[in-house]
């Protein structure tokens, strides 16, 4: 069971023809969950930690696996976790279900960066506590 869990209910724009939703959206969706587990965390959100830390975070790596799609009107459950705190970086686990199927399952590695040069910066360790729940250990 992922640590944060967010529904979506997939719209008709984010589908083919065939009504089955185009493969980076995704990503769009792992990216829209990260930013609500930012939102549910001490941090209250991605603008925040911006603001109070001065540190800003962007996508190094994206994996995706895909199981079965997910259709128009289908209500999903994307799921995170935060898998692993490295000096720079960490690695997001995701997972996309429509009740209990899964869907697709990937991972996430995001790096920090300052917000003013864009250069790698070790991760607070204010980001790492308000984070920490999120965690398999939480």
């Amino acid at each position: 069971m992922p640590a944060f869990v967010h529904e979506l209910r997939v719209r008709y724009g984010e589908c083919d023809p065939q009504g089955i939703v185009f493969n980076p959206n995704y990503l769009a969706y792992f990216d829209h969950t990260v930013t609500e587990l930012w939102r549910a965390s001490a941090l209250g959100s991605w603008n925040a930690m911006v603001e109070r830390e001065g540190v800003d975070v962007v996508v190094a790596e994206a994996n995706i696996r895909f199981h079965a799609p997910a259709h128009f009107d289908d209500l999903i459950t994307c799921g995170a976790t935060v898998a692993h705190f490295g000096n720079t970086s960490l690695k997001l686990d995701m997972e996309i279900r429509r009740g209990d199927e899964l869907l697709v399952e990937g991972w996430l590695r995001q790096v920090f960066v300052d917000a003013k040069t864009w250069r790698k910066t070790p991760i607070p360790d204010s980001v790492r506590e308000a984070l920490e729940p999120f965690t398999p250990a939480a």
